[in-house]
């Protein structure tokens, strides 16, 4: 293993005072390949290191030979110990080089992502309103691009601009889905809804499919978003005592929900609420329900409560380590909470299934005729349709019983938000509307998703 440090590096230098730098302990990352050029232009292959809990949004870029460093990186080594187990031309001064970026980019545990982390939470508690991310970034993709990608329009297009183009184009998914079934619109506001939290260009269908058939129920006087974790330190139930923006507007947080929920399960429940600063799963469903339902005639939007709920499969429902919110107080809970205020609530589950593919650690590609890529695919859709019948007899546990045994075989990320809206509705009829997978050109990865109504 070979590399040199660079002369003049855009980061922090190591520094041998500090404990966290002479025996580093590696925050959650993740790895993931990518290109870089040297200083002749020479293209050549780097390895990029992000955080898995998406805290920090830096990345570091670095040779591929580190993927045998980072598993040293336990806090347990000093700098020394790890140039002199990996061996293999490491040096001390390319192992500081590389703690140091990584130090840089909050994925080392110690003062650098402490400071940063506080800082987070800072700007997360000084506003009742969560920022769009995910939402912004698509609204952003809708500007009129010349052929070489670069925007035809001067920046920045005005709000109303985006929320406009935004409304025509969920108008144009909602005509193009439901223009041949037989069943166009709901008669009355469902119980519950189940929809993607993929990025729509590739979940719109599902979306559109249910979504499109709410335009003309009656209005919810609140919504709660039952999402899935990503990429949080919750282990139980971890809810969010904020409101929502997007490029439409504002859903404001409902307050009586949250205040109950906070009186009866503690603040436990909202310990890790910081889980939802980048979680795309709630904030993905705000602007459909803000396009669906519109504002009142006091000029505001639904009101809304994002709660993630963890895989009731691991620990038969409990938390992970204990320590969390379980499942079954939480259904008791928010079942009780509903029933006690006035109006009319919609539950939306917010729920991917299947996760195959390179992408995901599988070792062949999914798409092509090749037998085993073949065999893949087969297997998502046979355990989409076991999993999905079981949720449309409307027998939760048996999906909790059987993901455990089968050990989550395609992985699905959101088995726990779909039990508990089938537990906190008491459901009496679970309607499958529509099923589909896609596929990236390359066949790195497949994800597949539903769209479902519950009465």
């Amino acid at each position: 293993m070979s590399d040199s440090p660079s002369s003049s590096p855009a980061f922090a230098p190591f520094d041998a005072t500090k404990p966290h730098m002479t025996s580093p302990r590696l925050r959650p990352v993740r790895g993931f390949g990518a290109k870089a050029q040297d200083a002749e232009g020479r293209e050549h292959d780097v390895l990029g290191i992000s955080d898995a809990r998406q805290i920090s949004e830096k990345a570091v870029m670095t040779m591929p030979a580190a993927q045998m460093i980072l598993p040293l990186l336990d806090g347990t080594r000093t700098v020394d110990q790890i140039v002199t187990e990996v061996g293999r031309g490491l040096t001390r001064p390319i192992l500081e080089q590389l703690v140091a970026q990584l130090d840089d980019a909050c994925l080392l545990e110690g003062p650098t992502f402490e400071a940063h982390y506080a800082k987070i939470k800072a700007d997360f508690d000084a506003s009742p309103i969560l920022p769009p991310a995910s939402t912004a970034a698509f609204a952003e993709s809708l500007l009129e691009r010349n052929e070489d990608g670069s925007p035809k329009e001067e920046l920045p297009i005005a709000p109303e601009v985006q929320a406009d183009r935004l409304g025509q184009l969920f108008d144009a998914w909602i005509a193009h889905t439901l223009k041949d079934v037989e069943n166009p619109a709901f008669e009355t506001l469902p119980k519950a809804i189940v929809a993607p939290h993929l990025d729509y260009p590739r979940g719109w269908l599902n979306y559109a499919s249910v979504y499109g058939r709410l335009r003309v129920v009656d209005r919810p006087d609140r919504i709660i978003v039952l999402g899935t974790n990503h990429f949080g330190q919750s282990t139980g139930i971890c809810a969010c005592d904020k409101g929502y923006s997007t490029i439409l507007g504002v859903c404001e947080g409902d307050k009586d929900v949250i205040d109950a929920l906070r009186l009866k399960l503690g603040n436990t429940l909202f310990e890790n609420r910081f889980d939802h600063e980048r979680e795309h799963s709630i904030e993905l469903q705000i602007p459909w329900i803000q396009h669906v339902f519109g504002k009142d005639d006091k000029g505001q939007f639904p009101k809304v409560v994002g709660i993630l709920v963890h895989d009731p499969a691991v620990n038969n429902g409990a938390s992970y380590d204990g320590k969390g919110v379980d499942l079954q107080p939480f259904v008791d809970a928010l079942k009780a909470i509903i029933a006690s205020l006035p109006g009319k609530t919609l539950i939306v589950a917010s729920a991917d299934l299947s996760h195959v593919g390179p992408a995901f650690g599988d070792e062949h590609p999914v798409n092509g005729e090749e037998e085993k890529a073949a065999a893949l695919r087969q297997k998502v859709f046979e355990h989409d349709r076991e999993m999905l019948a079981l949720l449309t007899q409307n027998k939760p546990w048996d999906v909790v019983a059987s993901m455990a045994w089968q050990q989550n075989p395609t992985r699905w990320c959101s088995t726990g938000n779909l039990v508990a809206t089938l537990l906190v509705t008491e459901a009496k009829e679970v309607k499958l509307l529509n099923h589909s997978a896609t596929v990236d050109p390359n066949g790195m990865a497949m994800v597949s998703s539903t769209s479902m109504v519950v009465n």
